[in-house]
């Protein structure tokens, strides 16, 4: 092997073990947490997809009642075959451009490997089957439960008036919508870096560093 050759292999080799230190750290060091509360028994849902996780909240009327600027920007939480509001946050240019992989496009790709803004979305489903794949159900306390909604507000970016800032034309179906958030977007602190934070919020030990759903699972496991 050429002497260029090699200087490229080591690198090429020294990366790669750097990013599994990186990745096996965050696996193991835990985020601070919230103290955890006695009190109540609420349970929420992770949904996750390859590279994406979604938090499922009940649909109870104290969580409605905080979510009520969904009912503002049209949505109907009143239905009756409502169980669940999904929540997830993501880069805008991605997330609200691909809602499936036959539509993603280079400019969104690149997007998400760079920085972007951020959005969060917000879906109506109905309730969950107890045999759905790909899912973690984690049961909260009423504070637990209080503090992961008002870190979801915390994360919505607001008009001179303090209202929530609904992205217009953005959405996958008529009972979901796409928020303006606060924070940036690059592939480094994602998705599921969010939601293993709101969980941290809501007393959920996991990871400090969790960029793939299988991470924050393989966390939960390991913390809990």
């Amino acid at each position: 092997m050429r002497p260029g050759a090699r200087r490229s292999a080591g690198a090429f080799l020294a990366l790669a073990l750097m990013i599994a230190l990186a990745l096996a750290l965050g696996l193991v060091v835990p985020r601070p947490v919230a103290a955890p509360a006695a009190g109540g028994a609420h349970e929420i849902v992770l949904i996750a997809n390859p590279i994406h996780t979604d938090i499922a909240l009940p649909s109870t009327p104290p969580v409605l009642s905080r979510l009520r600027f969904l009912g503002a920007a049209g949505l109907p939480l009143d239905h009756p075959g409502l169980g669940h509001v999904l929540v997830g946050w993501g880069g805008r240019e991605f997330y609200t451009r691909t809602p499936t992989w036959g539509e993603l496009t280079p400019g969104a790709a690149f997007a998400s490997v760079t920085l972007d803004d951020s959005v969060l979305r917000f879906e109506l489903i109905p309730p969950l089957p107890a045999d759905l794949g790909h899912t973690r159900r984690i049961v909260l306390s009423d504070a637990g439960l209080e503090a992961l909604v008002t870190f979801i507000e915390a994360t919505l970016a607001r008009d001179e008036a303090g209202a929530p800032q609904v992205v217009e034309g953005a959405g996958y179906t008529p009972f979901d919508r796409f928020f303006e958030a606060r924070g940036a977007f690059n592939i480094l602190i994602g998705c599921n870096v969010w939601t293993s934070a709101a969980l941290a919020a809501a007393g959920v030990s996991t990871g400090w560093w969790t960029p793939l759903p299988q991470l924050l699972f393989a966390s939960l496991d390991l913390h809990s």
